[in-house]
Formats: structure tokens, sequence, C-alpha cells
């Protein structure tokens, strides 16, 4: 429905949603430090090459920690998304508990200046995002 897919592994799949005009990434099963860096460079480049400004990142189907890729997240990756032209992100959270606890500790570690916000669903996510 209007998403184009740009990227697809097993672990990850990037479309661009034509009439929102931002990233829809969903992130699926288990994930570490390489499928995290490997799944966020490729969204960095799929967000430049958008030109968009906006993400939905829904880690819903996320089922593992990836706590060891936070740091690098947030002190690394976010400053990049921004300089690349990210504003708004919006993060749905997975119902893993370890999950969710990788999420918080990168928000930790960024300062990046993009509006990063969590949700527990992805409706309430595309809301926000369609606000701002």
């Amino acid at each position: 429905m209007g998403q184009r897919l740009l990227y697809e592994t097993p672990k990850i799949s990037i479309r661009y949603d034509e009439a929102s005009q931002w990233l829809h990434v969903e992130w699926v099963g288990d994930q570490d430090y390489d499928s995290v860096r490997s799944g966020a460079t490729k969204m960095l480049e799929y967000l430049e090459a958008e030109q968009c400004s906006k993400v939905l990142n829904d880690n819903t189907l996320v089922t593992s920690m990836w706590a060891d890729a936070a740091e690098w997240g947030g002190k690394e990756w976010f400053p990049a998304m921004r300089a690349a032209g990210c504003a708004y992100f919006a993060w749905v959270y997975s119902p893993n508990v370890y999950s969710r606890l990788s999420t918080d500790l990168t928000l930790q570690y960024t300062a990046a200046g993009i509006v990063i916000l969590t949700f527990d669903d992805i409706t309430t996510a595309q809301l926000w995002l369609q606000q701002v």
C-alpha cells in the first residue's frame, strides 16, 4: 500500500512509504552486533538516497538482546543519520524485554539532535510521525 521495497534480508526490510515520505524499517528475529550494524548502515544509505527526514523503525518482531551494538548506534550511527537529514525517528519497541532494554541503552548513548520517541504499537508511532 504505497510502499516501495528498497532492501530486504531475513533480518530486516526497508521500504519507502511514498504517501507519508518516510522510511519504514522492520527488523525480524534475533539481532546481534553485526546484523544491527549492517541493517542500520543500509538504513542510513536509503535515508540519504530517498532524501527523507522521518523513520518508522519497527522492532515488533525482534526476539533478542542486541545491546552490544547500543553504544555504536547511539554515538556513531544516530549522529550520521542526523547529518543525512533525519529529524524524526519513531521507534516501536519489541515485546521482548531484552530488546527493549537494548533500545533504551542505545537512546542513553545518543545526543544526536533527532527527535526520537518510543512506542508500544505501530499505529501510535505512525500517527505521531504524520503529525510532525
